[in-house]
């Protein structure tokens, strides 16, 4: 694949994580779902081109997400895990047994959402409303259920791509080649 070619699907694809970022403003219920459909998009990319042109387009649309995206949340939420995970995946799985894989994966998805969090609540005043209400009990029950939303999360990921391997790998190698 040439360098225009490479640049061009970099191109298309963060311009449609924006979009898809941006759309919070429209559908706000939709503030963790979007910046995973938006990281969804870079696969692509892993697979037909490599990691480092994949990581180019994260940190391309996390630099214009944090300047355009009004809901700054979805933006860090992007940032912090969605934007880079399917790289990550495609790393660790290819490099470590299956239940290693595992750990480390939630290992990245407990430190990254605490960590992103933590600057939300800290620097930027964030407030979560089920700490308020339940207090720092809250905090390990968030966790938690966010940890069970990340695995399933993953494994629906690992469809998406066998289903992109299966059928639209196809249709993409037919438009750029």
């Amino acid at each position: 694949m040439n360098q225009s070619s490479k640049c061009a699907i970099g191109g298309i694809v963060a311009a449609l994580s924006l979009v898809i970022l941006i759309s919070v403003a429209i559908i706000p219920f939709l503030t963790y779902a979007l910046p995973a459909a938006a990281g969804i998009l870079i696969i692509p990319i892993v697979i037909e081109i490599d990691k480092k042109w994949a990581f180019g387009v994260y940190a391309t649309v996390a630099i214009l997400g944090a300047l355009l995206v009004p809901n700054k949340e979805v933006a860090a939420m992007y940032i912090a895990f969605f934007g880079y995970y399917p790289i990550i995946k495609a790393i660790l799985e290819g490099h470590f047994k299956n239940w290693i894989a595992w750990i480390l994966k939630t290992v990245s998805f407990v430190v990254s959402i605490g960590a992103s969090y933590y600057v939300l609540i800290a620097l930027m005043g964030l407030e979560i409303d089920e700490i308020e209400t339940y207090g720092l009990i809250a905090v390990p029950m968030l966790l938690g259920a966010g940890t069970v939303a990340f695995i399933i999360y993953d494994i629906a990921l690992t469809k998406i791509i066998e289903l992109y391997l299966a059928k639209w790998r196809k249709i993409f190698k037919r438009y750029f080649k």
